[in-house]
C-alpha cells in the first residue's frame, strides 16, 4: 500500500480495496481473531495483484514507458561488463536489448536466475501437498480471512469483493482438478471449518477452480555483477500468509531507491548493498510463511497434529504471541537507507 501511493497507483485501491484490521485463526471447533490493528497498529488491503498489474501498467504507459508483450526473453549475458544484454525472441527474429542493468523480474522459471545458475547458491523446501481452490461470485463466508487448521486438511476463506470469494482446501500433489465437482468441493470446505462458520457458506458455480503447490524458495545472491534478481526470479514463500507480492513491492523499494541514488549522486554503496539488505526481509518472510504453513495444515504424524494445536492455544492465552503473529503478518517496516 505504502508504495503504490508513493508513485500514484493508489486511486482505485482506495476505492475499491478491502482494508481488513485483522484475521482468523480456525480450530479445535472454533475461532481466534487476530487483532492487527489493535495489536500491532496496522491493517492490510485485499487487492488482486492483476489490478495491481493494471494500475502499474497504465502508469508505466502514461509515463512513455515501452513494454513489449509476446516477445520472450531467451538469455541474458555480460553481466560482469559495463553493457550487459537481454536477448529476446521477437516472433521468430532474435532481438538484443543493451542495458546498464538488467533486472531479473521474469518469475522462478525465467531466464534471469538461470543465466547466472553456477554463481547462485539455492535453497528449497517443496511441500507434500497443494491447495485446491475455487473462484466463485458469492459473498464471502466472514468479512475477514479465515484460516482454518483441521484433521482433514487445511482450508482458507479469502475474497476479491464482498460478492467474489475465493476458498482453498489442502490436498494431495498428484490430485485432479477433474474429479472435483463443485458440490463436493463446497462439502469438503464446509467440513473443515467450526459449525457456525459452515453453516454461512453460500454456494455457487465455479468461475474457476486449479491446484497450486507450495514451495519455500530462496536464491542468494540476489546480485551478480550488473544483474539484479527480484520477485519471484529470486524467492517464493508458500501462499499462506499472503508475502509473494509484498516480498517483490520490497525488492523494488530497495532496488529502485538505489538506482535512483547511482544516477543522480554517483553512488554505489545502495546497490552493493541491495541483496544483503532484500535477503534479511525475505528470509523474514520465509520464516513466517513455513511457521505459518507449518502450523496451519494437516502432515501424516499424529504428534504433528498435536504440536499444532498446542501453538494455536498458546495463540489463544498469549497477547505476546498473537502481537508477534500481527506483525510478521502485516510486515516488517523498510530499512532506512543511509
Amino acid at each position: 500500500m505504502e508504495m503504490l501511493r508513493r508513485v500514484g497507483a493508489d486511486e482505485r485501491m482506495n476505492a475499491h480495496g478491502v482494508p481488513h484490521g485483522g484475521f482468523a485463526l480456525a480450530f479445535d471447533g472454533r475461532s481466534l481473531r487476530i487483532d492487527m490493528q489493535g495489536l500491532a497498529g496496522g491493517h492490510v488491503m485485499v487487492w488482486g495483484q492483476t489490478q495491481v498489474t493494471r494500475d502499474l501498467i497504465r502508469l508505466h504507459l502514461a509515463a512513455g514507458g515501452d513494454i513489449r508483450y509476446e516477445t520472450a526473453a531467451v538469455a541474458v549475458e555480460g553481466v560482469d561488463g559495463d553493457e550487459p544484454t537481454i536477448a529476446y525472441d521477437d516472433g521468430g527474429t532474435k532481438r538484443t536489448v543493451t542495458c546498464d542493468f538488467v533486472v531479473g523480474c521474469d518469475g522462478y522459471h525465467g531466464v534471469s536466475r538461470k543465466s547466472v545458475a553456477d554463481r547462485v547458491r539455492t535453497f528449497e523446501k517443496v511441500y507434500p501437498f497443494g491447495w485446491l481452490g475455487i473462484l466463485s461470485d458469492v459473498p464471502p463466508v466472514h468479512d475477514e480471512l479465515i484460516y482454518a487448521n483441521h484433521e482433514r486438511g487445511f482450508a482458507l476463506c479469502s475474497m476479491r469483493s464482498p460478492t467474489r470469494s475465493r476458498y482453498y482446501v489442502q490436498c494431495e500433489t498428484t490430485d485432479d482438478v477433474a474429479r472435483w465437482t463443485d458440490d463436493m468441493f463446497w462439502d469438503e470446505l464446509r467440513r473443515r471449518l467450526p459449525e457456525a462458520l459452515a453453516e454461512q457458506v453460500v454456494t455457487g458455480p465455479r468461475l474457476e477452480m486449479s491446484i497450486a503447490p507450495l514451495r519455500s524458495f530462496v536464491a542468494e545472491p540476489m546480485r551478480v555483477g550488473r544483474l539484479f534478481l527480484a520477485g519471484d526470479a529470486a524467492h517464493i514463500v508458500p501462499p499462506t500468509g499472503a508475502k509473494g507480492l509484498n516480498l517483490a513491492v520490497g525488492d523494488v523499494h530497495y532496488l529502485s531507491t538505489a538506482l535512483v541514488a547511482h544516477y543522480r549522486e554517483a553512488r554505489e554503496d545502495l546497490l552493493d548493498a541491495y541483496s544483503d539488505t532484500a535477503l534479511r526481509r525475505v528470509w523474514d518472510a520465509i520464516r513466517f510463511s513455513w511457521w505459518f504453513t507449518s502450523t496451519m495444515h494437516r502432515f501424516d504424524d499424529p504428534l504433528q497434529l498435536q504440536l499444532q494445536l498446542a501453538e494455536l492455544r498458546g495463540l489463544e492465552r498469549s497477547r505476546a504471541r498473537r502481537t508477534a503473529m500481527a506483525e510478521s503478518y502485516l510486515g516488517m517496516p523498510y530499512e532506512e537507507a543511509p
